[in-house]
Formats: structure tokens, C-alpha cells, sequence
């Protein structure tokens, strides 16, 4: 931890801070006291996640691209923030795209922000001698198979860097590679928290991610469509349990090493969306399509590590979740269809 001069709040930056998980990180920083500054390019988060946020004194939103490089020094709007000479005390790290329908899109773009970004942002960490936690994913040990259905931290990854989403998964594992290396060699406190398929309000609509497209399908009474087969199973977390994880992995004393953030119950996507059905009360059926890029079955979390030295474990039960992400696509689904519709 830096030993420059805490004013009042401490400064943490977030990066992706207007994604859905990123803009509930925020919502729980300022709630425990924190001045927070929220960087994102839109490439995935959007703004009206953080709307209720903006209005916030404790609260400044910059809109840039960590790929360009971050002087947070030049922005007369953070003068509140002290940073020359209290600094930035804590990162988190969520920069990366993730929308689903514009991968092939955003190819280049996700290849600089796991390579190029994620430096830019080690050496800010490195300047102010801030703690650092960095969001990768379940995908760096690569697809599930049948003797190796559960991942622990410390399996040798197997990824394929040659295919399609190889700027996802591979750029994931070289991120994680340079936070260790900034920790080897230049000490900085670079922790990592391994994502795994998290769900939950302000999912993006219409883009591939089954939950909330299945929601608003049901609603609809339109057939939810899962890429796969009747065989396809994954796991789901809610966001709240990620977000959870991701401050206590950055408060806790000892870098653990990687850690597991995830739920290890194996579910059928197909019961999945049958849930949703029947808690909606629609009529509407499952269909099948052919799969996506980035959409494939994962392995499952051993969580043994997040539970011993993070006292986390995932809380949310996967139906209480869903109505709460079901909610959340009640309140915001003419707005959100009528901007999809205009962006077509």
C-alpha cells in the first residue's frame, strides 16, 4: 500500500466501471466511503448504468479508452481527488469487451485492452504503489471434457491461441501473466480473481447473453433460443456475489494467488431456461441453434481457496437471482428494445 497521505476518502479506480458488474463495484465502493473514478469506452458497459451515480460527489466518470494510455493527473475534473498528492489507492481492473454479437467486431480492440490496456493500467498501479485486482475468467483453463469437469487454481491451463475468440482466452492468460510479472519484478500488488459465468441486472439485451435474452423472450412469449443443444450445462453466479468476492480478495492482507470466483453447481442451460418460463408464467418454448464463439461450456469452479482465505462463497440462490434480474428487464425492456430497434 502506498504511504502517501490519505485526505479524506481513498481513491480507487475501476475500469469497465460502466459494464454490469463494474457499475455495481461502484455502487458498493462509494457505499463503504470511497472517492471512484470510472473509466470506460461504452465498447460494452453503457451509461445508463451508471445514471444514478453520475449526480454523485464521490463520483467522476471518464470516457476514454485505457488502450491510449491514462494520465489521471490531466483531468482538471478529478482535482478533487488529490492525485498528485494522496495518489490512487486501489484498482480494479474489468476493462475488457464482452459483447457477444460484436466479437468479430470488437476483435482488435479486445486483443489491445488484454495486452496494451492491461500494462497501461499495471503502470498506474506501479506510480502510485496501488493495490490491484484484475478480473479474468474461467476461460483461461480452457473447455470442460470429462476428466475435467472442475478447475482449481492451480491447473495448467489448455487453450487453443489460434481460434476465433483466441483474443479473449489467450488474452486473458497474457493479462494474467503480465500482473504476475509486474509483481515479480516491479512489486506491485497485482491480485487476480478468475470469473467465472456471472449473470444479473444490467446484462446487456439482445446480444447473446442467455439470461436476460431469455428473460425478455419469455416476457415477449417468443421461443428462447439457447446456442447449443439440450446437453449444453454451465454454472451461473450472480453479480452481487461476484462484486462481493472482487473487494474481498482486495482487502484481504496476503495476495492469495489466483482465486476462483464462481458457483460449481453443474446446470442443464435447457432447465435454466424452463425456470425462467415458468417464473414468468409464458407459454414460450426452447429452441435450439448452432453454437457462438463465445459462447461454450465451461468448466466449474473448486472455490476452496475463495471460501479459506477470502471467507467467500456464493450466497444468492439461482431462482432469487433471476427474479431479480427479471426485475430489472421489466423496468427497462421498451427502453432498451426501442434503442436495439433504432440501432438495427
Amino acid at each position: 500500500m502506498a504511504n502517501k497521505p490519505i485526505f479524506e476518502k481513498k481513491n480507487v479506480l475501476v475500469t469497465g466501471g460502466a459494464g454490469f458488474i463494474g457499475s455495481r463495484l461502484c455502487e458498493e465502493l462509494i457505499k463503504e466511503g470511497a472517492r471512484v473514478i470510472c473509466v470506460d469506452d461504452f465498447s460494452s458497459g453503457v451509461e445508463r448504468n451508471i445514471d444514478v451515480l453520475l449526480k454523485n460527489p464521490d463520483f467522476q466518470f471518464l470516457r476514454t479508452d485505457i488502450n491510449r494510455g491514462l494520465d489521471l493527473e490531466e483531468y482538471p475534473e478529478l482535482e478533487a481527488y488529490k492525485i498528485p498528492f494522496q495518489g490512487i489507492q486501489e484498482i480494479y481492473h474489468l476493462a475488457c469487451p464482452t459483447a457477444i454479437k460484436k466479437f468479430d467486431a470488437l476483435k482488435i480492440h479486445t486483443l489491445k485492452t488484454n495486452s496494451v490496456g492491461t500494462v497501461n493500467i499495471l503502470d498506474i498501479a506501479e506510480k502510485y504503489e496501488s493495490k490491484l485486482v484484475f478480473t479474468s475468467s474461467s476461460v483461461v483453463y480452457g473447455s470442460r471434457a470429462e476428466n475435467r469437469l472442475f478447475f482449481v487454481e492451480d491447473d495448467e491451463g489448455i487453450v487453443d491461441h489460434t481460434t476465433p475468440r483466441a483474443v479473449y482466452d489467450e488474452g486473458k492468460r497474457f493479462s494474467e501473466t503480465a500482473c504476475i510479472s509486474y509483481s515479480q519484478s516491479r512489486g506491485v500488488d497485482a491480485r487476480i480473481a478468475r470469473i467465472f459465468r456471472t449473470y444479473g441486472p444490467r446484462m446487456p439485451l439482445f446480444d447473446g447473453h442467455m439470461i436476460p435474452d431469455f428473460i425478455i423472450d419469455a416476457l415477449d412469449g417468443k421461443p428462447l433460443v439457447i446456442y447449443g443443444d439440450e446437453t449444453f450445462k454451465t454454472s451461473f453466479v450472480y453479480v452481487d456475489d461476484v462484486v462481493d468476492g472482487l473487494m474481498k480478495l482486495m482487502k484481504v492482507e496476503q495476495n492469495p494467488g489466483p482465486v476462483n470466483i464462481g458457483s460449481d453447481v453443474d446446470l442443464r442451460l435447457v432447465d435454466v431456461a424452463n425456470t425462467i418460463i415458468a417464473l414468468t408464467g409464458s407459454e414460450s418454448k426452447v429452441n435450439f441453434e448452432p453454437p457462438l464463439p463465445f459462447l461454450t461450456e465451461l468448466g466449474l469452479p473448486k472455490i476452496a481457496r475463495a471460501r479459506d482465505t477470502l471467507e467467500w462463497l456464493p450466497l444468492v440462490r439461482l431462482e432469487d437471482g433471476l427474479r431479480e434480474t427479471m426485475e430489472d428487464v421489466r423496468a427497462n425492456r421498451i427502453l432498451l428494445t426501442n434503442i436495439y430497434n433504432n440501432k438495427k
